[in-house]
């Protein structure tokens, strides 16, 4: 394990596609194993339900850093989880579920009446992305999805040029459905097709086959939508550079405006785990995978694809999904569903009064009713996991919210280096970290940076600070110099 992957507080990351993530969503030491790691336990371990984890303990200990400017200078984020697919796939360790169909109309009213919680207390602050995660978002019926939707446009500060994101599954897909979601003002889909081959379809348990993928593809571009992004994995047991070549020339023959590309990570407490444990199936090989890794980079910027994060991929100006841009730039993001997360900095304004535990929202004391920290630079929350618990919870107006966190100044300092160097081009400018965190990134970091540089993992140009394409390949040896 690696990087992002290995940092775990309270849950596990572990988002293998868009959104949350993403999901779900590092690193390491010699370059066969390490390019898989980086390009995909980065991202696979780093995102998930909307929120972006890293080390075990970080509240501990105190800061002197002055925290960054207050909340509401920089772009919000609206996360709302849906947590219901058709089939759990074998690989999968997300909050999801399947077979709960009874379940699907008291949890959107349940959601609703987080969502209006939450409308009201952010008192008009205007939203810049919305990301309907999941699960499978297009698993709920017509009416619900129109619910939900229509609740974020009507209560909701939405920005005039929002990025609305929904996820989808090819193989529950229909035109009608499509055209809802557009007609409801989704501007950009997000689809699971994972491969175009057979055989590993079958093998990740998917509901779909190729042709249903290629269709459903069609299907959302005659709905008017645009802005896809295609998800696909790599690095499966078994499978051969060539299939995944043959994958990527389909993927690249449909030109979506967004790829995402993440190396299939062996999750704890999974059918994938214990088959691999079991001796059903091999474990992946990180060597082949970082081979694909590296075939897919070449084979994307020959096409015309901007990889403008280690497992994201654009083409064309604006098409970069900007919710994910908000974890990788430790911004501000209100997630709603259970298990969702959500992340703010301090000082937090909000109106009215503070919910049940989580009382230094609206700048109360903590959850004992102590005096908030005033050292610490970030908050982030999870809602409870269960679905049922989450309903119960919403109906009798407790407090969805099972955990909660204030962060250190130097620990959301490291968060913004971990998270930050994913942005391949961007990677971390100085002016943005000094306006967050109050200190120049040197005074920080400065002899990580020279180490880091100087051993030419790191560079430079002035503005900003980056990964170099060796240090793409050793993530986690960059990231673990940032972490408290």
């Amino acid at each position: 394990m690696s990087g992002l992957a290995a940092l775990t507080p309270t849950e596990r990351g572990g988002r293998a596609r868009e959104g949350a993530g993403a999901s779900s969503e590092c690193g390491g030491c010699a370059p066969g194993a390490t390019t898989r790691k980086a390009a995909a336990g980065l991202a696979n371990g780093s995102v998930k339900d909307g929120i972006v984890w890293s080390g075990e303990g970080q509240v501990a200990g105190q800061s002197t850093v002055t925290a960054n400017p207050p909340s509401g200078a920089e772009p919000l984020g609206l996360y709302i989880h849906i947590p219901f697919c058709a089939r759990k796939c074998p690989y999968c360790d997300f909050n999801t579920y399947a077979g709960l169909e009874s379940l699907y109309e008291a949890y959107t009213e349940a959601l609703c009446r987080e969502m209006d919680w939450w409308a009201t207390r952010l008192d008009g602050r205007r939203v810049d992305t919305v990301f309907l995660g999941g699960g499978t978002p297009t698993a709920l019926g017509s009416s619900q999805l129109a619910q939900i939707l229509s609740l974020v446009h009507d209560r909701f500060s939405l920005a005039a040029d929002a990025e609305i994101s929904s996820e989808a599954n090819p193989g529950i897909e229909d035109r009608g459905q499509f055209s809802l979601l557009r007609r409801l003002g989704v501007n950009r889909l997000s689809m699971g097709v994972q491969s175009f081959q057979a055989d590993e379809l079958a093998f990740l348990g998917r509901i779909h086959d190729a042709d249903e993928a290629l269709r459903a593809y069609d299907a959302a571009t005659e709905a008017g939508f645009a802005n896809i992004n295609l998800d696909f994995m790599f690095g499966l047991p078994g499978q051969s550079v060539q299939a995944w070549n043959d994958t990527l020339e389909k993927a690249l023959a449909l030109a979506p405006r967004h790829l995402s590309l993440y190396s299939l990570i062996v999750e704890p407490d999974t059918p994938l785990a214990h088959w691999v444990a079991t001796g059903k199936t091999v474990a992946p090989d990180d060597d082949i995978a970082a081979e694909m890794y590296e075939t897919a980079m070449a084979g994307l910027l020959s096409a015309g694809y901007d990889q403008y994060e280690v497992s994201n991929w654009s083409r064309g100006a604006g098409y970069a999904c900007r919710h994910n841009l908000l974890y990788w730039r430790n911004q501000e993001w209100i997630g709603v569903g259970p298990g969702a997360h959500s992340h703010m900095r301090c000082p937090v304004s909000l109106r009215g009064e503070s919910m049940p535990g989580l009382s230094f929202l609206s700048g109360g004391g903590s959850q004992e009713g102590e005096e908030a920290d005033s050292a610490a630079a970030a908050i982030r929350w999870a809602n409870r996991k269960g679905v049922q618990g989450y309903i119960r919870r919403v109906e009798t107006g407790e407090s969805p919210v099972d955990f909660q966190e204030a962060l250190p100044a130097e620990v959301s300092m490291g968060e913004t280096m971990m998270l930050g160097l994913r942005l391949v081009e961007e990677g971390v400018p100085y002016s943005r970290f000094e306006a967050m965190h109050g200190q120049p990134l040197g005074a920080a970091f400065g002899p990580a940076l020279d180490r880091l540089q100087g051993s030419g993992l790191l560079e430079s140009d002035g503005k900003r600070v980056r990964l170099t394409s060796r240090g793409l390949l050793v993530g986690d040896r960059v990231f673990s110099e940032f972490i408290a």
